[in-house]
């Protein structure tokens, strides 16, 4: 019992009811089924990301471009909808770039041996500056897509939209691909002890590029169902949300030190900052907040982490004793 009220994933979810009942009592119409399931479908594109991003924290990197791949794969995707390209080849598509796109943050990271914020931080500039060059800064709005494009995340199957049971399916898969691969073990390898998992026979930068690929695949998919779900697309769209994605992992649990941290964690911390999202209007709070909200959150999330992770000191010399 007390080993599972230390859990972080148990106080966290313990942290969201609470949370949900506080608004419960001001506005009860908050907590029905269908404003939940609204919720959760609004933070899916978080979940996935998070998702991603948990992997690449795990082998003590980081990935800031996630929001600027996001935006680059889904203003491709709408403009191959616009030159007539079928629906699926239009999603296989994107995450084929998006994971193209995470390539070349894993190859400058393992290759050159460049730190990954250092990286990510030009690619994100680099990609938001590509979709400029594409369009010339010009948008693409709802009636310059099909309905066939925008309506596949918003469909509803058994009561939840399909970008609803997409997150599920990846939460689901990736669960099982930490816990029960040889690729997931080393993941948690690399980030825990990268001297002893080369000694093991894992090569640390391979499997870096590895989480950069996947983190850059799901940032591809969510750029196409993000982009289809809100029907425009332009150079700053997502701007800001590689912030809300680290939040989400650190709240979460993900020790940004590598090494610890649970898919869990990561869309428990990402459907904890979806409900104060949610709320902020509800209670009167300009959304304008949520940036500072989900700032504050990585600073005391990383501060309890430290504390948590603390261990004490033990004594290695004893003082010999008199006789």
């Amino acid at each position: 019992m007390t080993r599972l009220l230390q859990s972080r994933e148990v106080l966290l979810a313990a942290a969201i009811l609470v949370l949900l009942a506080l608004i419960a009592y001001r506005f009860p119409a908050f907590i029905s089924p269908n404003n939940l399931a609204s919720v959760f479908n609004d933070t899916s594109p978080l979940i996935i990301l998070a998702i991603g991003q948990m992997i690449v924290i795990l082998t003590k990197c980081i990935d800031l471009s996630v929001a600027a791949n996001l935006a680059l794969t889904g203003m491709v995707a709408a403009l191959m909808n616009g030159a007539g390209v079928p629906i699926p080849v239009i999603v296989l598509s994107a995450v084929a770039l998006g994971a193209a796109l995470g390539l070349i943050n894993g190859l400058l990271v393992w290759k050159a041996g460049i730190p990954s914020i250092v990286v990510t931080l030009g690619t994100m500039t680099i990609y938001r500056g590509v979709i400029f060059l594409m369009t010339d800064g010009k948008w693409v709005n709802a009636h310059e897509m099909t309905e066939g494009f925008k309506a596949l995340p918003r469909h509803v199957v058994l009561g939840l939209p399909v970008m609803s049971w997409i997150a599920i399916a990846i939460i689901a898969a990736f669960a099982i691909l930490l816990t029960r691969s040889p690729l997931g073990r080393a993941f948690y390898a690399v980030g825990g002890n990268p001297h002893a998992a080369v000694y093991a026979g894992i090569d640390v930068g391979r499997t870096q590029c590895a989480a950069f690929v996947i983190s850059g695949a799901l940032a591809g998919l969510t750029g196409y169902l993000w982009v289809a779900r809100y029907a425009v697309a332009y150079v700053d769209i997502a701007g800001g949300f590689e912030l809300d994605v680290v939040a989400a992992c650190v709240i979460g649990g993900i020790s940004i030190a590598g090494g610890l941290g649970t898919v869990g964690g990561a869309v428990l911390g990402a459907i904890f900052l979806g409900v104060i999202k949610n709320a902020l209007p509800v209670i009167g709070v300009s959304p304008f907040w949520q940036m500072a909200i989900s700032g504050t959150a990585i600073i005391l999330a990383v501060a309890f982490n430290a504390t948590q992770g603390r261990q004490k000191g033990r004594i290695i010399l004893k003082r010999a004793e008199n006789p």
